[in-house]
């Protein structure tokens, strides 16, 4: 079975109420449908979320995504959400361990394995991201921080709730920069990504994983990086706050992945 293919928009704290709504009606109104096994995902601020969900309703192709959720269902938490909160509104995904995440909040695996879990739990689908520094790199010793930030939290998992995961591989160094890997350092990356799968797990279900690319992909480098065997999409930034560059990006993947 082939990895589904996605590309997912991260927004970020970007966009106030009307102008992410129409950001949003623009994007999905404008995209036609995309064929079966690729979808387009739509991470906003969690204002939009609920008109997120009632524009993208009718489509079954877009879905919308939250940004984070709490390792707790409920409690006392100021500021937080819940992944039962998200599920209630029928959220499909959620993206978790992101690296501005771990750098802000501090985040590390044992809470980030939690999330993972109660997002399951809740009938969520995590988007799990993970990646390395520059300094880590220029060591060689990116895939060896890969593996680890890999095994801290899926090597608690088991095979059926590994199957309901999306991985996205960010090299930080990338991140908001304009700087991207090659599509031969990314494909390199995605391809020792899911030879650990693989190892960890099987290689059925290695081969039906959806690994995506995080690192500044834009509309100019997105066809490039999508025709490697072993990207399966992106998971966009910067340019998903525009509608004409989000959808190029889109495109490219529904003619390359």
């Amino acid at each position: 079975m082939k990895a589904k293919s996605l590309v997912v928009a991260n927004w970020k704290m970007n966009k106030s109420y009307v102008p992410g709504i129409m950001l949003l009606n623009q994007i999905i109104s404008t995209l036609d449908p995309l064929p079966e096994g690729k979808e387009m995902v739509i991470c906003p601020p969690y204002i939009h979320l609920q008109t997120a969900q009632t524009l993208a309703k009718d489509r079954f192709d877009v879905y919308i995504g939250a940004q984070n959720c709490h390792v707790q269902k409920e409690g006392a938490y100021t500021g937080e959400i819940s992944a039962p909160m998200l599920a209630d509104l029928g959220i499909k995904y959620v993206i978790l361990g992101h690296s501005e995440r771990r750098r802000d909040f501090a985040e590390d695996g044992k809470m980030l394995t939690e999330k993972v879990k109660q997002a399951l739990r809740q009938g969520l689908q995590p988007i799990y991201c993970f990646g390395e520094p520059w300094p880590v790199r220029k060591e060689g010793q990116a895939q060896a921080f890969v593996e680890q930030q890999l095994q801290e939290v899926l090597g608690q998992l088991d095979a059926q709730q590994m199957e309901r995961i999306v991985l996205a591989y960010e090299p930080i160094w990338a991140i908001g920069t304009g700087q991207t890997a090659s599509p031969a350092e990314a494909e390199e990356m995605h391809a020792f990504i899911r030879a650990y799968l693989a190892k960890q797990f099987s290689e059925d279900l290695a081969q039906k994983t959806t690994i995506l690319y995080g690192g500044s992909c834009k509309p100019s480098n997105a066809a490039a990086l999508f025709a490697q065997p072993n990207i399966n999409g992106a998971l966009v930034g910067g340019a998903s706050l525009d509608a004409e560059d989000f959808l190029a990006i889109v495109e490219a993947g529904r003619k390359e992945l």
